[in-house]
């Protein structure tokens, strides 16, 4: 290996470090809690080091918020993502949402960051850098389409209603899952399921939404604040 490939893997071991330790923070003490200098105490790094990879505290939330889409809309590879575009076009919107459901079960503190912490910066201000969150949700809203057009879904349903709905749905079982405020006893899995099917009969029957569907960027905080400061990372074992 050659210096300049050895600096280059030195420097992405540091930034990985900074991203690692920003998150753990971020998640455990609420992102207005942190700064840059406790990020770089972590590390055991100097602030002027972090400023070096890192313009800003929001540029690192940035990276991790670039992240934790990546993986969310990572559909998989081989079998398991040709058994996903072999189902029917219901089945496919009820897999989207459930895999949704799974990444907060998967990337707990990814999904704390992206869809819990209020006081995070709003990623439409990187829009460029999220176009392919937008194409996320541009996909997702056309698969809802294909269902309306095979007659699975009434012509009176809204892609925009409908998205909004399932993952309002989907987000409200996370979140309690990992803030610790489902019942002993109950079991997340099968209730994100109920609630996914219910939604999705809801929809079936024609039942009559007051929801309008306005389009909100991704990652658009879902959660009371409070919710954000009650998660630790140990709340990523199963429920």
């Amino acid at each position: 290996m050659g210096i300049k490939e050895r600096q280059e893997r030195d420097r992405e071991a540091v930034r990985r470090a900074i991203l690692d330790a920003a998150r753990d923070l971020f998640v455990s003490e609420g992102y207005d809690n942190v700064s840059i200098r406790k990020i770089a105490e972590r590390i055991e790094y100097s602030p002027a080091a972090i400023y070096g990879y890192f313009p800003s505290k929001d540029d690192i939330f940035f990276a991790l918020a670039e992240e934790g889409f990546r993986l969310l809309g990572d559909p998989g590879v081989g079998e398991a993502h040709e058994r996903l575009q072999n189902l029917p076009p219901l089945e496919r919107v009820r897999a989207v949402f459930w895999r949704l459901y799974e990444f907060s079960r998967q990337q707990p503190e990814y999904f704390a960051l992206m869809f819990v912490d209020r006081s995070v910066p709003r990623i439409s201000r990187e829009y460029e850098r999220f176009a392919f969150a937008r194409e996320m949700k541009r996909h997702i809203a056309e698969e809802i389409q294909r269902c309306i057009d095979a007659g699975q879904l009434p012509a009176t349903v809204k892609p925009a209603v409908a998205m909004r709905l399932l993952t309002s749905g989907v987000l409200g079982v996370a979140v309690m899952r990992l803030s610790d405020r489902l019942p002993p006893g109950e079991n997340a899995d099968d209730i994100a399921s109920d609630v996914l099917d219910t939604i999705l009969a809801g929809l079936r029957s024609g039942i009559a939404l007051k929801s309008r569907g306005v389009d909100l960027e991704c990652g658009a905080p879902v959660a009371d604040a409070n919710v954000a400061q009650a998660f630790r990372p140990a709340s990523s074992r199963s429920r």
